[in-house]
């Protein structure tokens, strides 16, 4: 089969010791298997065949290996929602093999949905259409926009019925990513293993996916590891809050070591603006509600730090972790700026957008539409900004005080709308949108996959066939909590 011809493989995971994994053959989907989709611009960057997709549905279904797969189960633990829980693992899912670009990149490739683990607990080790179609949509949605990901290379249904809150049918998922571990690894590792596991898995995880720090003595390597991760992450949630995503499940075993967003369930991107807003219905605290992600992301690097303790002294943990507010605290505003059209750092830029995120929050305006119309201000006008508010004497003093910081800028107006619409999206991928993608599929009609795939893609262009993309959400698609189950 021509989709499976040249592929070059690698072995990295295996080579750690079998305490961090367990051998396991997936299980078959029953029924009927269908490829819903296969993602030909990835495949293509990884050197695979694009002309026969439907190759790899057997693959995806469970029923078939290639030569050079050796499926395992990840080992790791966990934070959930701040408590510890040491049975995690993968559940549902299994490391395939790694495989190597044409460029010499390398890519994990894990199946999701392939039946269960020794990890699974009291879980049926089944994905269902309904989630994966969530995260290939956000997966790939997340990378056109510039936000370090993993992404997503096919996706099959079955008729297989799957028990969940209703019966749904089963799918799985073949997820793409330059390593697949975790925060959790380390915690697993430090509270199970001990010490030399901790540096074993340290080692391993810096010369495959730090090799610049590889060389340096233990006793500068391991904190400047720290540092780097600590700062990853940093980055990754400042751009989660400045194009409004909600991840809402940042358990540090979904925490990628690389600084990936990873793992996505409930997600949501914020329609009207709400500060405290929850997209996943079991977070009944708000402990993941998206004005808490950047303060949880500080907590998970504490638990990464404890895990780390026994090779890094408390001093370094401690200049490590100050990483995460001084990066933070420089990438947040100066993305913020970006949007915002400010070339310049002016002395009251902190003010402006705070009270900005203020005036969004109390008048719940759409977050997309307003940067997007803020972006076109120039060419169109006042209309598309002063029209999200009930109150436009609101928005007509806003404005004011944003043309006076204005000023004070070199770009031309048309310089700064070609800057502003290059990182404000007139597209994202709203959970109403996600919603009527996945009901077609229920229908078996995955047509409106493809499309909602092809918006994705372009984000920031104005798409003027798909202009229906970019309208706010009816009433039914408004605020939507989504479950954690799949």
């Amino acid at each position: 089969m021509t989709a499976f011809s040249g592929i070059q493989t690698t072995r990295r995971y295996l080579e750690l010791p079998d305490t961090f994994y367990s051998h396991v053959q997936p299980t078959p989907l029953r029924g009927n298997v269908r490829l819903v989709h296969f993602n030909k611009d990835l495949a293509g960057e990884m050197g695979l065949s694009v002309d026969s997709p439907e190759d790899w549905a057997e693959i995806g279904a469970g029923r078939a290996l290639l030569e050079g797969m050796e499926p395992v189960a990840m080992k790791y633990t966990g934070h959930q929602f701040g408590m510890y829980n040491p049975e995690l693992g993968d559940g549902r899912g299994l490391l395939l093999w790694e495989t190597q670009d044409p460029d010499g990149r390398i890519r994990d490739w894990h199946l999701k949905g392939a039946g269960q683990t020794p990890y699974s607990r009291f879980g049926d080790g089944r994905a269902v259409l309904r989630s994966t179609i969530r995260e290939y949509l956000c997966s790939e949605a997340m990378y056109y926009l510039g936000i370090p990901t993993t992404r997503a290379l096919f996706l099959v249904s079955s008729n297989e019925p799957v028990r969940r809150e209703t019966i749904e049918t089963a799918a799985a998922l073949v997820r793409v990513a330059d390593t697949h571990i975790r925060f959790g690894h380390f915690e697993y590792a430090a509270n199970h293993l001990g010490p030399e596991a901790v540096r074993t898995l340290a080692d391993h995880t810096i010369g495959y996916h730090f090799p610049d720090l590889a060389e340096l003595p233990a006793a500068e390597r391991y904190p400047a590891f720290f540092g780097e991760v600590v700062r990853r992450t940093a980055r990754t949630i400042s751009q989660w809050q400045v194009v409004g995503f909600c991840h809402g499940v940042m358990n540090s075993d979904n925490m990628s070591i690389i600084g990936d967003t990873f793992d996505y369930g409930p997600y949501a991107f914020l329609d009207d603006f709400d500060a405290r807003y929850i997209c996943n219905h079991t977070d009944q605290g708000g402990r993941y509600a998206y004005n808490r992600q950047p303060e949880i992301g500080f907590i998970n690097c504490q638990y990464l730090a404890h895990a780390l303790s026994s090779l890094i002294d408390t001093d370094d943990l401690r200049r490590g972790m100050r990483e995460y507010e001084l990066t933070y605290n420089s990438v947040f505003p100066a993305l913020m700026r970006e949007k915002l059209g400010l070339t310049g750092d002016g002395e009251e830029d902190q003010g402006l957008i705070m009270d900005t995120f203020s005036m969004l929050h109390q008048h719940s305006v759409d977050f997309t539409r307003f940067f997007r119309g803020l972006s076109t201000l120039p060419s169109r006008g006042p209309g598309p900004v002063r029209d999200l508010f009930v109150d436009r004497s609101v928005a007509d003093a806003w404005l004011e005080r944003y043309e006076r910081r204005l000023e004070s800028e070199s770009l031309t107006p048309g310089e700064r709308e070609r800057a502003m619409c290059r990182v404000n999206p007139k597209y994202i991928l709203r959970n109403y949108l996600a919603q009527q993608v996945i009901e077609a599929a229920r229908e078996g009609d995955y047509a409106p996959l493809d499309e909602l795939l092809t918006v994705l893609k372009q984000p920031f262009d104005e798409q003027p066939e798909y202009e229906r993309y970019a309208q706010v959400p009816p009433d039914w698609g408004r605020r939507m909590s989504i479950s954690c189950s799949s």
